[in-house]
């Protein structure tokens, strides 16, 4: 990512951010720039926010008036907001499941790019992408630095529990017990 798509995907993070807030809108910054504000390296593409699903319509109108594009994919279940070559989703289901309005409570409310947001908990970052994982997508690569940076903040027991129904997260917990990067994370 060249510095100048850096700071256009930093700034539409904010500004989206800044809109929900003012909307009153319930969300959490999650995916790589939540893990990012935890500790882990920068992403090299968009931001992610979630809102419950039942506040999905209020959030895109809530967007769309603070004068952000706001766009529809094919996908039902998330909108883009766009600023030149830069997006950030928003996501009210994430593994297939709706976005529930607990998820967002237990965020913790921090600074990201001098803006105080919810952002989840490193544990329900880690138990989210891990969840993602299917036989489509199974980049261990990309997840090994975000474990590594979040291991102190995560409750690894929540993680085992949470994604127990998932193979390919189970491998990737022996995986980090193998490789000691967390101890006994794969232990039952």
């Amino acid at each position: 990512m060249q510095p100048s798509e850096r700071d256009e995907i930093r700034d539409l993070l904010k500004r989206t951010a800044v809109a929900l807030k003012q909307g009153d809108v319930p969300f959490a910054l999650c995916g790589g720039y939540a893990a990012w504000v935890r500790g882990a390296p920068e992403p090299d593409h968009d931001a992610d926010f979630l809102v419950a699903a039942d506040e999905a319509d209020r959030a895109a109108k809530v967007l769309a008036d603070a004068g952000l594009e706001v766009q529809e994919p094919p996908e039902d279940w998330l909108i883009k907001v766009v600023s030149g070559g830069s997006f950030v989703d928003v996501l009210w289901r994430t593994c297939g499941s709706p976005v529930e309005s607990d998820l967002i409570e237990r965020s913790e409310t921090l600074p990201v790019l001098s803006v105080q947001m919810p952002v989840l908990t490193a544990t329900d970052i880690v138990v989210t992408k891990l969840m993602a994982l299917d036989e489509h997508y199974c980049d261990f690569a990309r997840l090994l630095p975000v474990a590594r940076a979040l291991r102190e903040q995560v409750d690894w027991a929540t993680v085992r529990r949470d994604v127990a129904v998932n193979d390919f997260a189970v491998v990737f917990l022996q995986l980090l017990d193998r490789l000691r990067i967390v101890a006994d994370v794969s232990a039952g």
